[in-house]
């Protein structure tokens, strides 16, 4: 089935600000506003490219290096030596920088190898591992633990082969799997269980292959319950065994056939998993976004063609949003207005339109959720190098927030507010949870939520997820404005990869500030 919604000029933050807005909001909101956007920083010194949210509430950024010199100098006088580098052998700004979300300050960090158009994942530790990149940075392996006086530390011949526009994910056992890139039909892993390790091929890359656009980098990659892969390339899907090398089933062609990753840019989310008895009973993937055929090179030659405004749904996975292709100089119709989507409800009324930004946002831009509910955009730049004047969208350095309508003041007596507790969970472990709120709470209306921190870049955000736990109407009163409940930690490493997620009680649809646990 393949309902239309409706019809959103193409741009690129806000295909993933919707996936934000929904890994918190997939059921229909509370009557409230449309959302608030504020500015929090007008400049942080790069254009954020790449986004990851840490444990400690800060958040990684960078773009690449080979842009040019940044608006932000390195630390204490350092400066970055690199005879490979395409725009500068000696560089002394920055192009990457830690947010500190509760000082709303930076930090600029020194990345040695160029990161651009890279991937990563949160490893169970906490720590970033980021892969891959362009020119010297393309097999390299970065890794950066957090903390006041931390940087990237980086590991030049960490993968076997080049991967630039290559999806990373994280697996049941805590290692990383990269999928494909430019010139590369194949996988690998990170780290390696021995030296002898080699990559493997992927029959299913070449056969996604557009040579003339290149139309299958960045797959879409999630992480079943049953161990596979869900991965979409171009405009089709399997579910892949990755431990054997063997597709377990084949989807159907997306009705159309056209592309739908980059450069077509589309997006993906995977949708909320409800845990049951210890069950996922149905496993959904909604695939945003792409262009019509010819869209690329049409763009090219002067000939801008409107994203594609279809949606489509395979069960067990997969359904699809707005996107377009990755536009360079070439982008235009930016979308000012973010759109929160609304499974639950009847198809025809699962968008709602959200107070716009005056930022356009476009090539090479991110967003992220944080632990507050708020969702941080940035960046923006389809120039090669950084371009603020004489152009129709210049390079964007700011960012700002968006505050979606749950939390609007008029919500407030609503929100719950999560008390202390044990914050290491253990699979399938029952937890009982404490939380206040100021108002009279509806025992049916209450549920917990675990979102996995997820790398965010190019309309996708790698190793994100949603799990609604297992409580049952187990809701019940512990004191004055307090109350308790008790919910089931996921079931397997399959259902949640060990590591660190950010945990919502969520209140007639309106979530509290989220805490950290940690999943072992």
């Amino acid at each position: 089935m393949f309902p239309k919604p409706m019809t959103l000029p193409s741009s690129h933050t806000y295909h993933y600000l919707l996936l934000c807005l929904f890994l918190l909001h997939h059921l229909p909101p509370c009557p409230a506003t449309s959302g608030h956007w504020s500015l929090l920083l007008p400049t942080i010194g790069i254009s954020a490219m790449h986004m990851q949210l840490l444990p400690n509430d800060r958040v990684i950024i960078f773009d690449r290096t080979d842009f040019g010199p940044s608006n932000i100098s390195l630390p204490a006088g350092k400066c970055r030596s690199d005879p490979n580098d395409m725009a500068l052998k000696r560089d002394c700004t920055a192009h990457s920088v830690e947010y500190e979300v509760s000082s709303n300050s930076i930090r600029p960090l020194m990345v040695l190898t160029d990161v651009w158009c890279s991937s990563g994942a949160l490893i169970p530790d906490g720590s970033l591992v980021q892969t891959g990149g362009f020119n010297d940075g393309e097999r390299a392996v970065r890794v950066y633990k957090s903390c006041d006086q931390c940087d990237w530390q980086e590991i030049n011949s960490g993968l076997i082969l080049r991967r630039w526009y290559a999806t990373s994910h994280i697996l049941p056992d805590g290692r990383q799997i990269i999928i494909g890139g430019r010139g590369q039909f194949n996988f690998e892993f990170y780290p390696k269980r021995s030296p002898e390790e080699k990559a493997q091929n992927m029959s299913f890359l070449v056969q996604t292959y557009d040579p003339e656009i290149e139309n299958n980098l960045y797959p879409f990659v999630f992480l079943h319950t049953d161990g596979n892969l869900f991965i979409f390339a171009n405009n089709r899907a399997i579910l892949f065994d990755y431990i054997n090398n063997q597709v377990v089933k084949m989807y159907p062609e997306v009705p159309g056939g056209d592309p739908r990753n980059y450069p077509s840019t589309g997006s993906a989310v995977l949708l909320p998993m409800r845990i049951v008895q210890g069950v996922v009973a149905v496993v959904e993937v909604l695939v945003c976004g792409g262009a019509p055929k010819g869209a690329h090179i049409n763009a090219k030659n002067g000939k801008f063609d409107g994203a594609l405004d279809s949606c489509g749904e395979f069960k067990y996975p997969t359904r699809i949003l707005n996107g377009g292709t990755a536009g360079w100089e070439n982008g235009r119709g930016p979308v000012l207005k973010p759109v929160i989507y609304k499974p639950d409800d009847p198809t025809g009324s699962r968008f709602e339109v959200q107070k716009p930004s005056s930022i356009p946002r476009m090539y090479h831009s991110t967003a992220v959720l944080v632990r507050d509910g708020r969702v941080l955009i940035g960046g923006s730049n389809p120039h090669e190098r950084y371009n603020f004047t004489n152009v129709l969208y210049p390079t964007e350095l700011s960012l700002e927030a968006f505050s979606p309508s749950y939390l609007d003041p008029s919500s407030s007596v609503f929100r719950p507010k999560i008390l202390s507790f044990p914050t290491r969970f253990q699979y399938g472990k029952r937890v009982v949870i404490p939380f206040k709120v100021q108002s009279l709470v509806d025992m049916n209306l209450v549920y917990v939520t675990m979102v996995a921190p997820s790398f965010n870049t190019h309309s996708f955000s790698m190793n994100q997820r949603l799990l609604v736990l297992d409580g049952g109407n187990t809701t019940k009163i512990a004191g004055n404005s307090t109350y308790e409940i008790g919910v089931t930690a996921p079931p397997s490493s399959n259902v949640g990869p060990a590591g660190y997620y950010l945990l919502f009680v969520v209140h007639r649809d309106i979530p509290s500030e989220g805490v950290w646990i940690h999943v072992e």
